[in-house]
């Protein structure tokens, strides 16, 4: 192929420096690490309450920590690009749960049981199941912004969608993907998208695999024809090793979405969670259970908390207020009262007083510096310690661990064609938006997020959110 002369320079000037090698390094020494830490904790632990036997006895073990590298490997865990924080949970949860039952299994059936203790083995998987992803976490918090992280990628479409893709990609850069170059038949919008150059046409996507050793091509044209569709996919895919592709589905479900094969037609089979007894009971013994151990566990601070509410201002100790619940169901919602007995006149008094804060109220029904909140409210608010008293709601079955957030009737003409989704689930003490910025976000985008919620809904985006969660309300972010 001819190249324009004027774009040598372009293609010349190109940079790039993302390479697989040094993610999966990465990854390989944080799960291994991540293993010896889950067994050394549970053998030692195990010896310091009075164990008969020497840890040496475990320690020669230790190869078969390579079995679990193994698995990960398997499970297209590395270099761990484009895999979203959910579907990773689940892989490395079903490998490693997978490699503990064979590891149990083997000493079975070479009869040393009576050598190794199973409280260390169980002990061991549970550290290994919290580990795990969290030693991914921070490998990718310290090194995914790094330039040497990832994959290049060349994104085909300079358009709206190509610029949204740019943009999610720089945003989130622990999927692994660097948009290095852009590529678009439109003369008009060569130059730069998202800061990524736009050097040229896509019949130059060869010449740029060469120059660029880019393994990954995103197909960002969803509105382009079938036909040149497939021209560009047939063309190309023997240029790319990967090749993603966009389509026009936006606003659709994108996780536990497979391929299937249906005599020669591509078809998307998409699981629908909501409708598969399995996964609602599954959800239903996960609310109860930590429901009650919480609620137990979290007896102490409830009665202080009492406690110093009654001592800070007058008034009762709960708030209830009525909000819509599932099959648009009318329930009340506790929490323990954060705000002056007297708050709707002070809210109107302040409002009066500050009237360019009137359009932050309409928009988002949100003060960051509310007058109608008392001092412990204050507190309360910011470590979410208000919403202690929504278990309970859990156990009457209104609510659930996770869901949307449970809104009031004044709320539901913001959901507009969406409150269907909306009304499908239970509401949740903590949801997407709680993990994605709280109060930060605007309100359209807690829609949006609900709408993703219940479209996407399983088991494990649930346990990613609670475990979302203990990381937010330590930090404190958005909470107000």
């Amino acid at each position: 192929m001819v190249i324009n002369q004027t774009l040598k320079p372009a293609i010349s000037a190109l940079k790039i420096s993302a390479r697989p090698w040094p993610s999966v390094a990465l990854l390989m020494t944080a799960d291994w690490l991540a293993l010896c830490m889950a067994s050394f904790i549970s053998v030692e632990l195990r010896y310091f309450f009075n164990g008969q036997f020497h840890p040496s006895l475990y320690w020669r073990l230790w190869p078969v920590l390579g079995l679990f590298i193994l698995a990960y490997a398997l499970g297209g865990l590395y270099p761990g690009v484009v895999i979203s924080p959910v579907d990773e949970l689940r892989r490395t949860s079903l490998a490693s749960t997978l490699i503990y039952l064979v590891l149990s299994a083997a000493i079975f059936l070479f009869r040393e049981g009576e050598l190794y203790s199973r409280g260390i083995f169980l002990m061991a998987w549970g550290l290994t199941l919290m580990f795990i992803p969290l030693g991914r976490i921070i490998v990718r918090r310290l090194f995914s912004h790094c330039r040497w992280w990832g994959y290049p990628v060349v994104v085909l479409g300079a358009g709206r969608t190509g610029e949204m893709v740019i943009r999610t990609l720089k945003r989130e850069p622990s999927l692994g993907l660097k948009p290095v170059a852009v590529l678009d038949d439109d003369p008009r919008k060569h130059g730069t998208l998202e800061g990524v150059p736009v050097i040229g046409g896509i019949p130059m996507a060869p010449i740029l695999i060469q120059r660029l050793q880019a393994p990954y091509a995103i197909v960002a044209m969803p509105g382009v024809p079938r036909a040149k569709l497939l021209t560009i996919l047939e063309r190309y895919g023997r240029t790319f090793p990967h090749i993603l592709i966009i389509p026009d589905l936006f606003g659709f479900a994108s996780l536990w979405v497979a391929a299937r094969d249906l005599g020669g037609i591509l078809g998307l089979e998409v699981r629908q969670q909501l409708l598969l007894p399995g996964p609602r009971l599954i959800k239903a013994c996960l609310d109860y259970s930590l429901a009650i151990v919480v609620g137990l566990m979290s007896l102490p601070i409830i009665g202080l908390i009492a406690l110093i509410i009654r001592l800070d201002s007058p008034g009762p100790i709960f708030y209830g207020q009525t909000r819509l619940g599932q099959s648009g169901k009318y329930f009340r919602a506790w929490k323990f009262r954060s705000m002056a007995p007297d708050a709707d006149q002070v809210l109107t008094h302040y409002l009066q007083q500050h009237p360019e804060l009137r359009q932050d109220w309409e928009k988002d029904q949100k003060l960051k510096d509310d007058p109608r909140t008392t001092r412990v409210g204050r507190f309360l608010r910011r470590t979410s310690l208000d919403e202690l008293p929504q278990l309970w709601n859990v156990l009457r079955g209104e609510m659930s661990l996770v869901g949307p957030r449970p809104i009031v009737d004044q709320e539901v003409w913001r959901y507009a064609d969406k409150f269907e989704l909306y009304t499908k689930v239970l509401p949740g003490i903590t949801g997407l938006w709680q993990v994605s910025g709280r109060n930060n976000i605007s309100y359209p985008e807690r829609v949006n997020l609900d709408a993703y919620y219940v479209r996407n809904w399983s088991v494990w985006l649930d346990v990613y959110i609670l475990v979302r969660t203990i990381w937010v309300v330590t930090q404190g972010d958005g909470a107000y």
